[in-house]
């Protein structure tokens, strides 16, 4: 996967009026979105497809799918049937439930990523103990795509080590949880921004002076 500038935007916003204002002033320096459950609960999954209708962007659905294969399954598929180009998926869940994700997206031509650990310091608890087992299993069933957090850099450089460096890790927590953009992107090859760009009062100035601080 190719992500112009390495930046991805996080657009989590509810009102379609603002989130097309915001691209029509990022998409010349950004080309993928990570889109959630706020604007596709407030919009309906079909602002998926409106997206890429009116602008030339990969979209990353960041569902974090977390529930049994069949399930996960149907939700993969639908998910990519409005036009998404990827989507999360968690890890804790088990071998059996990533690999419907995984070959759901791949029966449509497209891919998962998978999550190792999240960046609010509320995953300590419970899925830092088990993200570079979760990374591990990536590995072991072929898994090329990632999530890894940029609020916890140690964290970022084992999963580095352990998915390799052919590997494509996408990094959250950039901006306002407290992440660097240039120094998550040592580990990660894209960062994910979202309040920093989208609450801005310029989103493109903002975001053309995060590209700045990387090159």
């Amino acid at each position: 996967m190719i992500v112009k500038n390495k930046i991805i935007l996080a657009l989590d916003v509810e009102e379609e009026k603002k989130a097309f204002s915001i691209l029509e002033n990022t998409t010349k320096y950004l080309d993928t979105i990570k889109i959630g459950y706020p604007i596709t609960l407030a919009l309906g999954p079909q602002i998926i497809t409106t997206i890429k209708e009116n602008f030339d962007v990969k979209i990353i659905a960041d569902f974090k799918v977390a529930d049994i294969d069949a399930t996960n399954e149907k939700i993969v598929r639908n998910t990519i049937n409005y036009g998404a180009d990827s989507i999360i998926v968690h890890g804790f869940t088990g071998e059996d439930s990533v690999i419907a994700c995984k070959n759901a997206a791949e029966k449509l031509g497209k891919e998962i990523f998978l999550l190792t650990e999240m960046s609010h310091p509320g995953a300590e608890r419970f899925l830092k103990p088990v993200s570079l087992e979760i990374a591990q299993m990536g590995v072991e069933l072929g898994i090329r795509n990632y999530v890894a957090p940029a609020t916890k850099l140690d964290r970022l450089e084992k999963i580095r080590k352990i998915v390799g460096k052919d590997s494509f890790i996408i990094s959250p927590g950039v901006g306002v949880q407290g992440g660097e953009a240039k120094e998550t992107l040592q580990y990660a090859d894209a960062a994910i921004i979202g309040r920093s760009i989208y609450n801005s009062d310029s989103p493109q100035e903002t975001l053309k002076n995060i590209i700045q601080t990387i090159i």
